[in-house]
């Protein structure tokens, strides 16, 4: 499915030339994709609303997420890009919610904590053109069309929340949607 994606290919190509170490395109991206093919839409709207590449650099500065954005942006003005280094996440989480958290060890922990078990993937290019997959709770969700709440950070309410702005079962008719 990513590789019949021209315009995932080739924002999978601009994110790998930013030369990070630990890096994915993930959450709605991915997800949109499966979900849309798997429903056999026959054009795809989603893949250009949601573009999250997220990574894992404990020494990198905190101007670094805004400045990989604009290169980003700059290379592919019509993606709507957002990066977000997840070494750095128990910041935001301090700053924005005022909860504290551990800080994240890895890119793969920091995709294990996304809100829902089907939007916990993500998808790296490597230089030979092959495709890496990060998915620490496994593919089943995605691919059974199945939508579930992730615990390990994501409270239900907001769990709930995202379902409804997201307007999964609206977009995707087919899925299943736990409430809890």
């Amino acid at each position: 499915m990513v590789t019949a994606s021209d315009e995932l290919m080739a924002a999978l190509r601009v994110v790998r030339s930013l030369g990070l170490r630990s890096w994915c395109i993930g959450a709605g991206a991915i997800r949109s994709l499966v979900w849309d093919t798997l429903h056999e839409f026959d054009q795809r709207s989603t893949v250009e609303e949601d573009m999250d590449v997220v990574y894992f650099d404990a020494g990198a500065g905190p101007g670094q997420d805004a400045d990989l954005e604009n290169r980003l942006h700059s290379a592919m003005p019509s993606f709507r890009w957002e990066v977000t280094n997840q070494a750095q996440v128990h910041r935001w989480f301090a700053a924005a919610l005022g909860q504290v958290v551990p800080p994240l060890a890895s890119l793969e922990e920091g995709v294990a904590t996304w809100p829902e078990f089907a939007t916990c993937v993500g998808v790296y290019l490597n230089e030979d053109e092959s495709l890496g997959v990060v998915a620490p709770h496994g593919l089943d969700d995605l691919f059974e069309l199945r939508v579930r709440h992730n615990p390990l950070r994501a409270s239900v309410a907001t769990y709930r929340e995202r379902v409804m702005a997201k307007r999964f079962g609206e977009r995707w008719p087919r899925l299943s949607i736990s409430t809890d």
